[in-house]
């Protein structure tokens, strides 16, 4: 995972597109320099890269979460390199080359006019200024995290999927909306044991604020690919990969396995999961109502 720090998050919260796009490249180059050298791993990797722009207190806290395959092709193309065990790249070295690269990188897009700043920030605009907002966070540690899965493929394919469709706050976390605004959970990190899960407060439009700030401009990739599992070489990426790893062919599909699904059942706008129908009624007509109870034996009616 490759996090941003508060005051570059400020920043980002005005010019989304170009700092997410930004923060997508800096972390996947990072991940695949890094993988490169041969004083690591020495190979190049497969990475699948997810956005995220809160914190379970719906604050805009940007970073990208990864998932990458324990090695990678060798540079020459003639072995597949394994990671050690539960153990990929220096998270140390990944943050500090993180940190330079999106840096340098955001100093361009301000040169280039592409970065606009409005309230409290519009003094960042001044070239000067704008160093000066900087140079705090060139000598702070920018976060690189990485953990081994918990469980096999299924789990990371699990995982992957969860966090491709969440949002920025589930329904099971919401408590209460009344007049006092809305209630919800949330973690506090900064606290172990019990304590960590709380509840908060917010004012309705406080609680749409925050909500709002984590909505993609239009036509935003959140999910994206890189090495290995780039879209344009995946396919004879990953056949090679199977090679070097002697892994059994993926079996053919059946020949009539794609002519008909096997579900009818529209997916839920929401959750993604097969919808249950519960009645079918013809066009321009009414459902019926639901039945009535039966009545019980010697009640009088009137």
């Amino acid at each position: 995972m490759f996090t941003l720090p508060a005051e570059i998050a400020d920043i980002a919260s005005q010019n989304k597109a170009v700092v997410y796009d930004l923060l997508f490249r800096a972390a996947s180059e990072t991940m695949m320099t890094i993988a490169a050298d041969p004083k690591h791993l020495g190979a190049r990797v497969g990475i699948t890269a997810v956005l995220h722009t809160w914190g379970s207190a719906l604050t805009h806290h940007p970073h990208i979460h990864m998932i990458v395959p324990g090695g990678g092709i060798s540079l020459d193309g003639q072995r597949w390199v394994s990671s050690r065990p539960a153990f990929l790249l220096p998270v140390r070295v990944l943050g500090s080359l993180f940190r330079r690269l999106f840096l340098a990188r955001l100093l361009e897009l301000h040169a280039a006019g592409r970065l606009q700043f409005f309230g409290k920030q519009a003094s960042l605009a001044d070239a000067q200024l704008f160093q000066r907002h900087l140079a705090s966070v060139r000598k702070k540690p920018w976060i690189a995290y990485a953990k081994p899965p918990f469980a096999g493929p299924a789990a990371v394919l699990a995982y992957l999927s969860r966090y491709t469709h969440r949002v920025a706050i589930s329904n099971r976390r919401l408590i209460a909306l009344d007049a006092s605004g809305v209630t919800f959970r949330f973690k506090d990190y900064r606290r172990d044991g019990a304590e960590r899960y709380r509840t908060m407060t917010l004012t309705t439009d406080e609680f749409i604020r925050r909500f709002l700030l984590h909505v993609l401009p239009r036509g935003f990739h959140r999910i994206r690919h890189y090495g290995l599992l780039a879209s344009g070489t995946r396919r004879d990426n990953l056949a090679r990969a199977r090679e070097l790893l002697a892994a059994p062919p993926t079996p053919p599909a059946a020949p009539d396995a794609t002519l008909e699904p096997s579900d009818h059942r529209p997916p839920c706008p929401c959750c993604g999961g097969r919808m249950i129908i519960i009645e079918t009624f013809e066009r321009c007509s009414q459902p019926r109502a639901p039945p009535a109870p039966p009545r019980s034996a010697g009640r009088a009616t009137s």
